[in-house]
């Protein structure tokens, strides 16, 4: 038997109790970082296998780590635990018990691959030289659990990682199909809020007042024309206004007026241009009509950007373990966000998309769907390039 038929057996042998685990973290959905089920839930699940547990102090992640043989590299793996606030219309046997909440991202699937992963490897410890930490991590859904963790310390306790590697699943990408790219993979995800103040008064006499709804309406617009005319159209952004909130009743002009959106780049250079284009607009457009304003831009996970190396590396054991045609080389990166940026600022490392699209259906919902679903089949390539690459990766020290 080939090494990759031995990974992928070894994979198989696990689904059945990955397949178990997701779909109990599926009908118990947490949010946010304290998720103290779910950690307990996985924390049982990889009970036995001899590593030693790290746990978080602030938040509900915790890291366990895999000792080799000898010493070695060191390789993170995380997977994301936490789940979303909305409602679930799947009609799944297993959906989620309790309202308005649902494993939308996948992050059930992917806690579940990197506990199956960590039982294909446990057993292998005398052929590896190094550590495998499992990260594993709450918070990812805008609670900057990476961020957290890393700031107290507790993924480098025991020294920093050489690289580290995440999959998120794609319920459209083939099932058994992974993609990525190197360089930037995800945007950076900002949120803004303009507030405009002038002057309330009668509707029948706006000469008398300033009113701020037709400057937000000219902020809005004027927006989308600098996104065109000063961002480079191949280093892009996306600015969104989402809400405009003013007045009370119909017959009455507020004195007030407040916007809010997204501002999502995939380079940090495009991401400081569109942040001082928004500061500029507005700032002119209310001072030409004489109403006061204000900008605060909160900032949010910075952009994912694929090591180029360590992609080329993930890369080349996608093709050992799963196939050539399994790799899908991505031409664009993908505006949504991630977390897992901040790791990668850090130290080198990758995240790939793996496909775990139903063929049964024939138009899948994206995630943060309500009605996302996955052929948890598709958990089979995921544990077995998680594994993969944690044998490449630390035999590779060896030469």
């Amino acid at each position: 038997m080939s090494w990759s038929d031995a990974i992928l057996s070894a994979a198989q042998r696990q689904l059945a109790e990955a397949i178990e685990l997701r779909r109990d973290l599926h009908r118990h959905p947490e949010l946010g970082n304290d998720l103290p089920e779910t950690r307990q839930r996985v924390l049982d699940a990889l009970s036995g296998l001899g590593l030693e547990i790290e746990l978080s102090g602030r938040t509900s992640s915790f890291v366990a780590t895999l000792s080799g043989a000898s010493p070695g590299r060191v390789l993170m793996l995380r997977a994301d635990m936490d789940a979303l606030p909305m409602p679930e219309d799947t009609e799944l046997e297993f959906a989620s018990e309790i309202p308005g909440r649902m494993h939308a991202c996948g992050h059930d699937a992917h806690t579940a691959m990197l506990v199956a992963a960590a039982h294909v490897l446990a057993p292998l410890r005398d052929e590896l030289a190094g550590e495998l930490r499992f990260f594993f991590q709450s918070g990812e859904e805008g609670h900057f659990g990476a961020k957290i963790s890393l700031d107290e310390g507790l993924l480098d306790t025991r020294g920093a990682p050489e690289a580290a590697f995440a999959l998120h699943i794609d319920p459209r990408l083939p099932k058994g199909c992974v993609a990525a790219r190197s360089g930037s993979l995800l945007a950076s995800a900002d949120s803004w809020t303009i507030e405009i103040e002038g002057k309330g008064g009668h509707a029948s006499m706006p000469h008398l007042c300033i009113d701020p709804i037709p400057v937000a309406c000219e902020i809005v617009t004027s927006l989308q024309t600098m996104v065109t005319r000063r961002i480079n159209a191949f280093d892009p952004v996306v600015l969104t206004a989402t809400t405009i909130e003013a007045g009370t009743t119909n017959n009455v002009i507020p004195e007030r007026a407040i916007v809010t959106g997204t501002l999502r780049a995939t380079s940090e250079h495009a991401r400081t241009k569109a942040e001082e284009g928004i500061h500029r607009v507005v700032y002119g457009i209310a001072e030409a009509h004489g109403v006061a304003s204000k900008v605060d831009i909160q900032a949010g996970y910075p952009v994912t950007v694929n090591d180029e190396e360590f992609t080329r590396f993930a890369k080349a054991v996608a093709h050992e373990v799963l196939g050539d045609a399994a790799f899908i080389e991505m031409p664009t990166p993908v505006m949504g966000a991630e977390d897992f940026s901040y790791l990668l600022e850090r130290w080198p490392g990758a995240m790939f998309f793996i496909g775990m699209r139903d063929r049964d259906i024939s138009d899948p919902a994206p995630v943060h769907s309500n009605r996302m679903v996955l052929d948890e089949e598709g958990m089979r390539a995921g544990i077995a390039l998680h594994a993969g690459l944690a044998l490449r990766f630390l035999h590779s020290s060896e030469g």
